[in-house]
């Protein structure tokens, strides 16, 4: 087991995905992740299939504890000061502002601890004239100019997983670990930053350097005309994946391949960009070709012609597949009153081993008073704490419903 964050201690003021996934990124690699989530229901990605152990809540919080606390009673500022006061990092991604009308955000957070690494993922940034709005993965991936390259402009429909926010959450991931090594040198923690915004921006940087260099917009068949890349139906309707890139052996292989040699001699299809330029028309005589055979016969030529491709696998048909098994993304957890979970793994090995905690998603509050005890509460203290409500859903305001 590979933990080369032993001994970081995390806490996570985080929902849904942006400040979960950084906070699984960081378990990941072996530090100890305290989740703090609201009494009663958790993070909302509990609830999303009917119980407070939704798959939504497994895929980002493995390897993690669960602290239910009441931020508003009146035991959390004294809860909140010995948790950051012990920390190496504190991760959220409330709207800006929340944390610091609870008095748990940046300038109080360092003030009790100055090693502190503080790192906020917002929508739009700390400032400016969005600030105030909410924002998700699609609002992200719309105003990033990404998803006006994977939108079919025709028949418009939001298609595929959520790219903003595990971008987002990697880029802060990435954030933290820089401002862990410099604390390595100084001694002092800094504040982290980042804007799901500026990560889709800078994720699509590629297509607006093209923009700044030569003026071109790109679109959804930008990336794949460049890069060669093809979707093409078998003679049993199952899809093939090709990516050529730029290279013309692949290219002259894919011809001898399909039985068309000559249309490496055609003058349309000769060079790259002669290619690129007539992308949907060699993507129609690529089609024809494909339909003449199933999937696992032009598998099998693929692969002897040394043309890159692949299936365009389905879920069930990817957790079978035998390099997936082979290289063991997947294991399995077990909680001791939930039952048996299905989970990825980080993919990133270190020595040949990817492996790095056998923690289950915890339930909500199940590590209530482990972890009070650890931060010097006294058995007394949590007592306290439980009858007064710092581990109950906050009531409404007298006459509000």
């Amino acid at each position: 087991m590979t933990r080369v964050l032993e001994g970081v201690k995390v806490v996570e003021f985080g929902t849904f995905i942006t400040g979960p996934y950084a906070g699984l990124l960081l378990a990941d690699l072996g530090a100890d992740v305290v989740k703090v989530e609201q009494p009663g229901g958790g993070d909302p990605f509990r609830g999303y299939s009917g119980s407070h152990y939704s798959p939504n809540f497994h895929t980002y919080n493995a390897r993690k504890r669960s602290l239910a606390l009441n931020l508003k009673s009146a035991h959390a500022p004294a809860v909140f000061q010995r948790l950051a006061a012990s920390a190496d990092v504190l991760v959220e991604n409330y709207r800006p502002g929340v944390l610091d009308k609870l008095g748990l955000g940046w300038e109080q957070a360092h003030r009790l601890n100055p090693r502190l690494i503080y790192c906020s993922i917002s929508g739009f940034g700390s400032s400016g004239p969005y600030v105030d709005r909410p924002c998700y993965d699609t609002v992200a991936q719309a105003l990033s100019g990404y998803l006006s390259q994977n939108l079919d402009a025709e028949q418009p429909r939001i298609v595929g997983p959520a790219v903003a926010d595990t971008v987002s959450a990697i880029y802060a991931a990435y954030g933290i670990l820089g401002a862990l090594v410099e604390r390595g040198r100084t001694g002092v923690g800094r504040r982290v930053e980042v804007a799901m915004l500026d990560s889709m921006v800078s994720f699509g940087s590629a297509a607006f350097a093209a923009f700044f260099a030569e003026g071109s917009v790109a679109g959804p068949t930008s990336r794949p005309r460049a890069s060669q890349s093809y979707a093409l139906r078998c003679g049993d309707g199952k899809l093939i994946a090709l990516h050529l890139a730029s290279v013309d052996k692949f290219f002259q292989a894919l011809t001898i391949a399909i039985a068309r040699p000559d249309l490496a001699q055609d003058p349309k299809y000769a060079s790259v960009m002669a290619r690129q330029k007539n992308y949907e028309a060699l993507t129609v005589e690529l089609q024809r070709a494909f339909l003449d055979k199933p999937m696992a016969a032009w598998m099998d030529i693929l692969v002897a012609h040394d043309v890159p491709h692949a299936p365009v696998a389905t879920l069930d048909e990817v957790y079978r597949d035998p390099q997936v098994v082979h290289n063991g993304i997947f294991t399995k957890l077990h909680h001791p009153t939930q039952g048996e979970v299905n989970v990825t793994q980080r993919p990133v090995l270190y020595d040949g081993s990817r492996a790095s905690s056998d923690l289950p998603p915890p339930t909500l509050g199940e590590h209530n008073e482990q972890i009070l005890r650890e931060i010097g509460f006294a058995a007394a203290e949590v007592e306290t704490m439980q009858r007064e409500g710092v581990f109950q859903p906050p009531q409404p305001a007298a006459g509000k419903p």
